[in-house]
Order: C-alpha cells, then structure tokens, then sequence
C-alpha cells in the first residue's frame, strides 16, 4: 500500500491534523515460517509456474481454514489445474463425499505447500508409485477402508516392482501408468483403464505388440489363496515342497559327510603316527606320478561354458530376487543397471541353451549310435558308463549312508557316482524348466497369442523358485561335493584339465578302475603329456574365483532369508 493512499484510520482524528498511517506489503513468512520454508522448494515456486500464497489464499482478510476440509482443497486446486477436474468423478473422490476421513485427495499426495517438481519419468513413477503406497500399504487404513492390500504386496512381487525397488523406475510400470493418476475408478466401471474392455489398451501403452491373452495376466495374484487361485497355489506348493526337500536331503547328506570325513582323515592320521610311519610307502608314491584322462577336451569346454553361463545368470538374477536387500542393489547397480544386467542374463541364456543342446546331442549319439557303441540300449542306459540312475546308485548310496553312521565301509565307485548323475540330470530337468518359464517371460507378447494370461503368473513364480533352488544346491551341494569335501578341499582340478592321479582312481572309483584292467583298456586312458603349465593355472585361477563368487553369493543369500526372510 502506497503512502498516498493511506486513510485516516480513526474519526477522532478527523481535521486538520489528520493521522496518516503507512502499512508495508504484508510478509506471510513473518508469521508463517514453515510454509514459506515448503513453498520455497515447492514446484510453485519456480520460473515455470510461479505461485504465490495470495494466488490461492485471495482474500488475506477473509481466509479460512480448509485444513480439514478436503473437498474444499480439492476445488482450489482445481480452479488452476483443470485437466485433474478428472478426480472428482475418481472412487477417491465418492469415498470422500460418502464420510471416509482417510480418502485422498490433491493434498494427500502432493502435499500442501512442499508440492514436489515431477521433471523426467522416473521421478513420476517414483513419486506416484510412492503416494499410492502410503496410504495401500497402510494396513489400518485399507481395513478401516474394507480394502485389500494385497496389491502393494503382489505389485513388489513382480518384476515392475523389483525394478520400482531397485531404483530403475524408468524401466518398468507404476501404479498410476496402469490405474492412471487422478481418474482412478473402479474395475468394474466401463471407464477404468483396468476395466477388460479398456486394459489392452492400457498394456499396449509399453507391450506394443500385447494380444488379448497378455491382458489376461493377473496383475496382482495372490498364489496363497488356494479359493482365488487353485493352480497358482499348487504349483507354489509343489515349488516349495521341491526346494525344502531337495536342501533337506542333500545338506543333511553333507553335513553327514563332513563329520564322517573329518573322522576317518583323524583316523588315518592316528593310526600313521602310531606306526610311526610318517611317509606313504614307495609304491604310493608311484602311483601318484601315473596320471589318467577322465574328460575329453569337449567335456571341460562344455563345463566352462556351463560355470560361465551359470555364473552370468546368477549374478544378473539374484539382484531382482533379493531386491529388497541391500546387496541386492548395490550388485545390481554395478552390473550397470537393469537393462545391462538383462542383456548379461539373456546371453547367459543363449549359451546354457547352447550347451544343452550339444550335451543332448551327445547323449543321443551315446544311447543310439552303433558306431559308438554296439552294446543293446537298455545295457547302454543302465550300464557303466551312463549317467543315467541303475541299481548300484541305489546300492551305493545306502552303502554311503552305513559309512556316515560307522556302520560299513565306504563304497567303491564306478565311473560315475550318484550325486555326480545327480547333478548332470538335474541341468536337463533345470533347463526345461527355468528354460521354458525364462522364454516365456522373455518374450510374453509373442506366447500371449496362444497361452492363457495366467500362465505367466505361474512362469513367474517357477522361473524365480527353481533358479533359486538351482543357485542354492550348486553354491553349496554340489560345491561341497566337487571341492570343499575333506578329500578335495579347496578345489578338485579334474574338471578344469581333465586328469586324474592313479591312486584317485584307485581309492574313489575302485570299480571303474577294476573294470579297465579287466577289459584291459588302463593304458588307452593314460596321459603321456601333461597339459600346459599356463594353461593350468589360468585354469586354477578361474576355478578358484568362480568357487569363492559362489560361496560369497551363498552366503549372501543365507543371510538375508534368515535375516529378512524370502519374499
């Protein structure tokens, strides 16, 4: 107000010595520190869009509280922002005008005065994914409400939500890009964008090629609920029968190991120091210096794709089902992020289904080629040399179970032994199945066209369990059964050079050994040149590095499932 316009402000001074008052501009801060602190940041507050307190409070004289009237803060937004007049027709806005305290509305999510600046995608999605779960994940509220929660927890389940999770929003869909931001209605309702009729349409806004079958996903399933979803709960069952009795029996069989190893190394070492023998004898010492070919060249490439591969897979994979950890987003970040830890994960794909593919041929040639072998199929498939189960296994591995309990010797092996047909059956029962449910998931536009929604529910959860089971046993079983026994700690070579010392083949596999002389074919193995020392410990080195990745990653994965559970 300007000195010239100041009017007397009271009669009594009404002549000629009139009192002239001044008034400054009024400062809101003065009184109102807080808000003025919000709105400096605020988005209101900027060269775009500059809006001052007297833009929404017009009247300093007649300003009234709307601080608890939500419907009337709604209205003032909606006088500048036009296009949200939307939210009025919203199931946000009905639940307000039908007496719920707890319906949103424009203050709830954007705040009163701290309105944040939404500049690029990924803060969008941060933000509004971020509003809907303050109040969704709000487990009071929504039961005050007589509204389910279940889509916080099915949303961060799936690989939107991971991602949403791991900070790479940019890659994947938010709450409001499929349920929209202010016109949210029921899905019922013809004008949903969830609704049948409109949700290819919403789908289509990212899967461009999305058939009505890709609609069809169930976006927030609920695979406990054996009344809503039969076979999702079965095949979550199944999955978690799988993996608990697969760890029980095969851990327990370790751990059985490991003391009944431990045992008879403290034995053999008692009974040398009471002999007083404190070298092997000379004939031992022979032996060692004889060396034998166990695999071919074609074996070990083969298992270094499969140690790449797996590796690859593990790494890239582990981030999204552990992404609620915070090692989970640290590796996923040094991977480069989402979209290059996938590529890493999709390679590691094509070379696993490279790899089955030759090894499947091979055991094609092995079961029906004359030229390799002329012995019957059945001989050629239970026999010796085959991986696949026969009676000795089942023989063995109760004679294992004597030795783990003092009860029997320990058996003497053939060329295969049953946790090593174990673990090469189970790559081809592990490939179909993450295999199958990996494709699906990597290309769900194109399977759409002829597979019902809900299989990529049931994708979803197969993928992730039996990955999950297939890192677990191969960190820990299988790493324990190859290198980390008493016998071979910290590393059994064979599979790396393809070589074994006589005496090996002597002590763990008595059987195969006894066989070769019998048929007379010892010499046919024998290696009369040792492999390259550079190629060996290039080899070594790599062994080692892959054993202790894993071991690290076991030990990560155990840490937070009994630290923070397995969502």
């Amino acid at each position: 107000m300007k000195k010239d316009d100041a009017k007397p402000v009271d009669k009594q001074f009404a002549g000629k010595n009139k009192c002239i008052v001044s008034f400054k501009q009024t400062n809101c801060a003065s009184c109102h520190s807080q808000v003025a602190k919000d709105h400096e940041t605020s988005v209101h507050n900027s060269a775009r869009l500059p809006v001052n307190c007297s833009k929404c409070h017009a009247d300093i004289h007649k300003i009234t509280s709307i601080k608890n009237n939500k419907t009337a803060s709604a209205k003032l937004c909606s006088s500048c922002h036009e296009k949200e007049t939307v939210y009025f027709k919203s199931v946000h806005f009905k639940a307000l005008e039908s007496g719920s305290k707890d319906a949103p509305t424009c203050t709830d999510c954007h705040n009163k005065h701290a309105i944040d600046k939404i500049d690029n995608v990924s803060n969008g999605r941060i933000f509004h994914t971020q509003a809907c779960m303050k109040c969704h994940a709000d487990t009071e509220m929504m039961k005050r409400n007589s509204v389910t929660t279940i889509a916080p927890k099915s949303y961060f389940e799936s690989y939107h939500g991971k991602n949403i999770r791991l900070g790479y929003p940019e890659k994947v869909a938010g709450c409001a890009d499929c349920h929209s931001s202010h016109s949210i209605l029921p899905e019922k309702d013809s004008n949903s964008t969830v609704n049948s009729v409109n949700l290819i349409n919403t789908c289509n806004q990212c899967h461009k090629d999305a058939s009505d079958g890709f609609a069809k996903f169930i976006a927030h399933a609920e695979p406990n609920n054996r009344e809503k979803f039969p076979g999702l709960f079965w095949i979550t069952v199944f999955m978690n029968l799988l993996l608990a009795g697969t760890f029980l029996f095969f851990w327990m069989h370790s751990l059985l190991w490991t003391f009944r190893g431990f045992a008879e190394k403290k034995q053999k070492r008692n009974a040398e120091d009471f002999s007083g023998k404190d070298k092997p004898p000379a004939s031992e010492v022979i032996i060692k210096r004889k060396v034998y070919r166990r695999f071919k060249p074609v074996h070990i490439t083969l298992h270094l794709f499969v140690v790449t591969s797996f590796l690859a897979l593990a790494l890239t994979g582990l981030p999204l089902k552990f992404n609620y950890t915070s090692w989970g987003k640290t590796l996923m970040d040094y991977l480069g992020g989402i979209g290059s830890a996938g590529l890493i994960h999709r390679i590691g794909a094509v070379i696993t289904f490279g790899y089955f593919l030759v090894t499947l041929g091979m055991s094609i040639r092995f079961l029906f080629s004359k030229k390799h072998s002329k012995q019957p199929f059945l001989k050629r498939l239970f026999g010796p040399d085959s991986l696949f189960i026969n009676k000795k296994d089942i023989a063995d591995i109760k004679a294992m179970f004597k030795w783990f309990f003092f009860r029997g010797p320990k058996p003497s092996f053939e060329r295969w032994t049953y946790w090593e047909k174990f673990d090469f059956l189970a790559v081809f029962w592990g490939v179909a199945i993450i295999g199958s449910s990996g494709l699906v998931l990597w290309f769900p536009e194109f399977f759409s066209y002829f597979l019902p929604g809900w299989i990529f529910n049931m994708a979803t959860i197969i993928h992730s369990d039996e990955a999950l089971l297939a890192v677990g046993f191969i960190f820990t079983v299988h790493f324990f059964n190859t290198h980390l026994r008493a016998e071979k700690f910290p590393m059994d070579f064979v599979i790396f050079n393809g070589q074994v010392t006589e005496r090996e083949m002597v002590h763990e596999r008595g059987q195969q050994w006894k066989r070769y002389q019998e048929e007379g074919i010892t010499e046919k193995f024998e290696v009369k040149k040792p492999t390259p020392l550079g190629w060996d410990i290039t080899l070594r080195l790599f062994g080692l590095l892959a054993v202790f990745t894993g071991t690290v990653l076991a030990v990560l994965i155990f840490y937070s499932v009994i630290t923070l559970g397995l969502h």
